[in-house]
């Protein structure tokens, strides 16, 4: 199974393939356009043209022709002869009066949409339905023009020359073969040769390799820009790449990304859903970049027992969308981009310029108080608000609103180690998680403020309940006095409060 994208390397071989014609000829070909045909169907049906019939079966009156005509006739033969002496052959556009039809239509279909946007003119309550449209054909444009430039010469992708192998016995295959395996040896120091030779010439595996188009290394080993050799296992929709290299004197120029999304695209192609690999601690830093992730989604009853555990190897795995065309995530990415930046455009209020403030500009400061005066002031500045800012905002960007953030990281931190050392004391067990109402159904009667030490974890991890010390110290208190009340004087969970709060008025001494 061979297959090749790209501009066949071989024309640049045959710069003489190009066919000449001697003027004899061409003065025959023009004669012969001037002369209408006529075909009749032999038994095979194939047609024969009555050019091919022998010139002496014809009178001769009708091969004299006139001095004029014979001048013209000539001058035709020469044009033809420049024309193909100098390569003027274009098989992609079409030349004589094919370009002339094809500039009648082009000059029609002009002409049409000048009519058709007169006929879109619109005036009254329909300006800003037409603005808007407008806006956003000029914003399509732009996107347009703006991918043009991201990309000049179009999807990288397009101009590669790559193919599937696999070993399919053919000269052509084996050849492709032997260079994956030279290569895969060359940049896998490590990996045993006779394992690669295994791997890369079993019948299971696929290989994709880009090929360099230099046609001085076709066949060779240097023919081979980089590849990924990987296992497909169809039934359970998933693969496990064995190995993957670039030449070393082709890295640090992308291929390696470009690879795998070739990899990527073929495995969706074919049903792919996930690509698994053991990746050694050099590769996890470039799988990582190309999408994939230490922890495994896919069912391990999908994998478990097709693959092998390698030692020293890190399992990785990378879900393939079938909807993705990994070969354009970087256009896809900047008309999204474009996109979302021209809606914000049509709402935006960026541009509108306000005009200086004068100088004795002196705003009412209603309800401010000294420590919001600054943002306050900055808040009724012409423009702040109808850009989105509140005082929320340009508190939290001064100075004072920083200092204030960081003095309740600071008691969020401290509350927070306190915390943990009344966990760690050995008769905290019982204050540690609330007290199950389903096994103790009685306990809401009696206790009417429940509390416990996961309940106070909560409430300083959300950094708004406990403004101090002191209101974490009377939460532990209540926490003790609770189950002093609900349990009898003697019980085990007694003489766990009463040593706990000891331990506090210790750990609190200083309030």
């Amino acid at each position: 199974m061979e297959q090749e994208k790209s501009v066949d390397i071989d024309e640049g071989n045959s710069p003489k393939d190009t066919t000449t014609t001697t003027s004899s000829t061409l003065k025959r070909d023009a004669s012969a356009m001037d002369r209408p045909k006529t075909t009749t169907n032999n038994s095979n049906g194939e047609g024969n043209d009555d050019d091919n019939n022998d010139d002496s079966d014809q009178p001769q009156k009708k091969r004299k022709i006139s001095s004029d005509e014979d001048r013209m006739e000539n001058e035709k033969s020469n044009v033809k002869g420049k024309n193909d002496d100098e390569g003027i052959v274009n098989t992609k556009t079409p030349f004589g009066d094919d370009n002339k039809e094809r500039e009648e239509d082009t000059n029609k279909s002009a002409q049409n949409d000048e009519s058709n946007a007169a006929s879109n003119n619109v005036s009254g309550s329909d300006v800003g339905e037409e603005l808007t449209l407008a806006t956003t054909k000029e914003t399509t444009a732009a996107t347009q023009e703006k991918l043009k430039q991201n990309v000049p010469n179009g999807n990288p992708y397009d101009s590669l020359k790559y193919m599937m192998v696999t070993n399919d016995g053919k000269p052509e295959s084996l050849i492709k073969l032997v260079a994956l395996k030279s290569l895969f040896s060359k940049q896998l120091p490590k990996m045993p040769r006779a394992y690669i030779a295994r791997l890369v010439f079993d019948r299971r595996h696929v290989s994709l390799a880009i090929l360099n188009e230099n046609p001085v290394t076709k066949d060779t080993d240097e023919e081979v820009i980089g590849a990924i050799c990987y296992r497909p296992f169809y039934d359970m929709k998933f693969a496990e790449i064995a190995f993957c290299a670039v030449n070393a004197s082709h890295q640090v120029k992308g291929y390696g990304t470009k690879l795998m999304n070739l990899v990527k695209r073929e495995g969706a192609r074919t049903g792919i859903e996930y690509f698994i690999t053991y990746a050694d601690n050099y590769a996890i830093g470039y799988f990582k970049k190309q999408g994939f992730s230490k922890s495994i989604a896919m069912p391990k009853g999908r994998y478990q027992g097709l693959i092998k555990d390698y030692d020293g190897g890190t399992m990785m795995e990378c879900y393939v969308h079938p909807s993705i065309d990994y070969t354009r995530i970087p256009e896809m990415l900047a008309a999204q981009r474009e996109f979302i930046l021209s809606r914000i455009r049509l709402k935006a209020q960026s541009t509108k310029v306000y005009p200086p403030l004068p100088k004795d500009w002196n705003p009412k400061l209603e309800g401010a108080s000294r420590g919001n005066e600054a943002a306050a002031r900055a808040l009724a500045i012409p423009g702040m608000v109808e850009a989105g800012w509140t005082m929320a905002d340009l508190l939290s960007a001064t100075g004072q609103g920083k200092d204030l953030d960081r003095a309740k990281n600071a008691l969020k931190s401290e509350l927070l180690s306190i915390v943990r050392k009344v966990e760690e004391q050995q008769y905290s067990w019982p204050f540690r998680e609330p007290v199950d109402t389903t096994e103790v159904k009685d306990y809401l009667d009696v206790i009417k403020e429940p509390i416990d030490l996961s309940t106070i974890d909560k409430r300083i991890r959300k950094g708004d309940h406990y403004r101090s010390k002191k209101m974490l110290y009377a939460d532990l208190m209540l926490m003790v006095n609770n189950c002093k009340l609900y349990n009898e004087e003697g019980s085990t969970y007694t003489q766990c409060a009463r040593n706990l709060e000891t331990y506090l008025k210790g750990l609190f001494a200083n309030l």
